[in-house]
């Protein structure tokens, strides 16, 4: 029986492909056209003016199944079974995939828009779910002619050659400061040369060695289908180079900066216009954010069959057909035909994060997610990634060594480097050369030619750039974008700091000569009114005359209460009042032959209060007298006591000592006859009378 087919028959080992190209090579800041692969918003706000690429291929291969010493493959005396380590599971993969940027381009536009043409070609293998243990088995024991079984179950396979030409726009969104976004869209025209998928069900294959007879038998059920494109003939084995398909692809990212230190590198020029250099890193954390291979191919000539497997056959009639398609065709059921289904391209998220450490070295956190389901039919995807690459970063060299944990694969460790025009690296050739169970391993390399952004010049060395740099040859400050000051009058004020830049002046009024607004005599600086004529002696202001008594509050000696002009205008005490303060001060109560003065005379002293408060700068007299009765000493004495106790009661309450003296009359001025109690009542009183000058 023909091993190599029955082989292929029941399972098809081939790839699940690694989720980046270029790995650490893609994290540079100085990757030029090569950013558009993950994320087109690379292109815009780049280091580069123009970058033309003008070959570069990645290549991968590897599997989760079996793992030898990266250089005893290339011995004459390795043996495969001998040699190697093998885990088989009951879903292993392996994976190969080529992707070359072919010619390609970009350059900026402006300082906001960038634009790259590019071509690429890529191959694509995807086979999911084979079981490991089937081709462990038919290895080991299909030579023996010992029976064995094989419970595959499900699996999906598909192989894509394709094309693209495209076109890649990034344009800045937000520039403010602190914050930068750019985002970038790619539309990429496919062109397909070649499709092959498979896809099995319930698959289970049972081998007899020694059958009913002489020969050994093979029971086999469940369902299998594949198609192919056009140019895709006799049993997979022909292949004719064309283009059988077309179709179109959209890659879409968004990039955001931050950059905390935005004023240590932005200057703005005459008109207020912001400059940035660039031709440097002005982040310090950046993060992108990108979906990638939107898009089909559709394989017009294509055709899909499928065989319902489920037969018992001899091993004589199995190798008795010439190819698998005969086998299919002539042992088993077909069940369905058609045209073959679109290739999907392998959809991907992706998420990166990038540090600037301190402008040479970096740390960047990158990962690629599948976004395609693996049990579709010709369906591409890729496997899920996580990447930190630590890098060093200049204009002319960079070098990067990524550790990666990749799906179905495990850690890989890789190292690259950038030098100029050559770019060379692998994200596993470090895991390669110290593993004695390497299972997988890629390579890339290439050429371009760098142009990259200038450093802006400075020619007078006055620390402005000459792109804003208003005297480019003349030495200047940078608050006035880069020219000298000027002092247009002469008088040694510059003119930024000259509030009368035509007009000769002193330092002391900013350049301005000192004015009298006013012309009243007083220069402005020492008029305390200067647009209000006043006199020298109030510092230039008119003297005002609070009161409105017509009595200026220089003369006036009470300025805040309208008087006269023979009072010093303060109010006059009038004979009304007079005559109100002593009908309140008779009415003051004392205790019986004593100076105290009763508690309910104190509504009477306080109304007292209020009218010598109106006439504050008037002096009153405060009077005691008494009636008759008693001695005259007694009398005088008593007169004398209860005049103080009025006196002292008003100057306790805020009226002012030098305003009041008190005296005693005792009973020298009765103002009726001490006769009668009506009359001695009369006489017993105090008095309040404004003091003669």
């Amino acid at each position: 029986m023909n091993k190599s087919i029955l082989t292929a028959f029941i399972i098809l080992i081939a790839a699940t492909v690694q989720g980046q190209s270029y790995i650490g090579f893609g994290t540079d800041n100085y990757n030029g056209v090569h950013g558009l692969i993950s994320n087109p918003a690379n292109i815009v706000d780049s280091r580069f003016k123009t970058d033309i690429n003008l070959i570069g291929v990645s290549g991968l291969v590897g599997n989760d199944y079996y793992g030898a010493k990266f250089g005893d493959i290339f011995k004459d005396s390795f043996d495969f079974d001998d040699d190697g380590t093998k885990s088989p599971k009951e879903k292993n993969t392996a994976y190969g995939n080529v992707d070359i940027l072919g010619p390609s381009f970009m350059f900026n536009i402006n300082s906001k828009n960038s634009l790259a043409i590019f071509t690429r070609g890529r191959v694509f293998t995807n086979v999911n779910d084979i079981n490991g243990d089937t081709f462990d088995n038919i290895s080991n024991e299909f030579d023996e002619n010992e029976d064995f079984n094989v419970d595959e179950g499900d699996y999906q396979m598909s192989a894509n050659a394709w094309a693209e030409t495209g076109v890649t726009y990034a344009t800045v969104l937000m520039d403010q400061e602190q914050h930068f976004l750019k985002g970038g869209i790619s539309l990429k025209y496919l062109m397909g040369y070649g499709s092959a998928y498979s896809s099995g069900k319930n698959i289970v294959i049972d081998y007899d060695a020694d059958g009913s007879g002489t020969t050994g038998s093979i029971d086999s059920q469940g369902e299998i289908a594949y198609g192919n494109s056009d140019n895709i003939t006799n049993d997979f084995e022909d292949y004719e180079f064309k283009k059988s398909a077309d179709g179109f692809g959209v890659d879409l990212g968004f990039v955001y900066e931050w950059r905390p230190n935005f004023a240590d590198y932005t200057v703005t020029d005459k008109d207020g216009n912001p400059y940035a250099p660039k031709d440097i890193n002005k982040y310090k954390l950046k993060f992108g954010l990108s979906l990638t291979d939107l898009g089909s191919l559709n394989y017009k000539e294509g055709t899909e069959d499928a065989y319902d497997i489920t037969n018992s056959i001899s091993e004589d009639d199995f190798d008795n057909e010439e190819g698998f398609e005969d086998k299919l065709n002539n042992l088993y059921t077909q069940i369905r035909s058609g045209n073959a289904s679109k290739a999907v391209l392998p959809t991907a998220l992706h998420l990166n994060a990038d540090w600037n450490i301190n402008n040479r070295f970096y740390m960047n956190l990158n990962t690629d997610l599948s976004i395609t389901s693996k049990s579709n039919a010709n369906t591409n995807s890729i496997a899920n990634i996580v990447s930190l690459t630590p890098r060093f970063e200049s204009k002319w060299f960079s070098f990067y060594s990524p550790v990666s944990y990749v799906e179905n694969l495990g850690v890989q460790w890789g190292a690259g480097l950038r030098a100029g025009p050559l770019y060379i690296g692998s994200g596993s050739i470090l895991t390669v050369l110290t593993s004695d169970e390497s299972k997988g391993a890629d390579v890339y390399a290439g050429l371009k030619i760098p142009i990259y952004q200038s450093r802006p010049k400075d020619k007078d060395d006055d620390g402005v750039l000459d792109k804003v740099d208003g005297c480019p040859e003349v030495p200047g400050p940078v608050e006035n974008n880069g020219c000298p000051w000027p002092d247009t009058d002469g008088d040694q004020v510059l003119d930024k700091d000259d509030n009368c830049p035509e007009e000769a002046g002193i330092i002391e009024n900013k350049g301005c000569p000192w004015e009298d607004t006013d012309n009243d005599g007083v220069l402005d600086k020492d008029d305390n009114c200067p647009e209000e004529a006043g006199v020298v002696d109030n510092n230039g202001c008119p003297w005002p005359d609070s009161d409105g008594d017509g009595i200026l509050d220089k003369d006036d000696d009470c300025p805040e209460q309208a008087g006269t002009v023979a009072n010093n205008g303060c109010p006059e005490v009038t004979e009304e009042v007079q005559k109100t303060l002593n009908e309140y001060a008779k009415t003051i109560l004392f205790n019986s032959g004593k100076a105290t003065i009763k508690i309910e005379s104190t509504n009477v002293l306080v109304d007292i209060i209020k009218i010598l408060n109106e006439y504050p700068n008037a002096k009153f007299t405060v009077e005691g007298h008494t009636d008759s009765i008693g001695s005259v000493p007694f009398n005088q004495k008593l007169s004398e006591e209860r005049a103080h106790s009025v006196k002292t009661f008003l100057v306790e309450k805020g009226i002012e000592s030098s305003r009041l003296t008190s005296i005693g009359y005792g009973e020298s001025k009765p103002i009726a006859t001490n006769m009668y109690k009506a009359g001695r009542a009369e006489n017993r009183r105090v008095e309040i009378n404004l003091a003669k000058n």
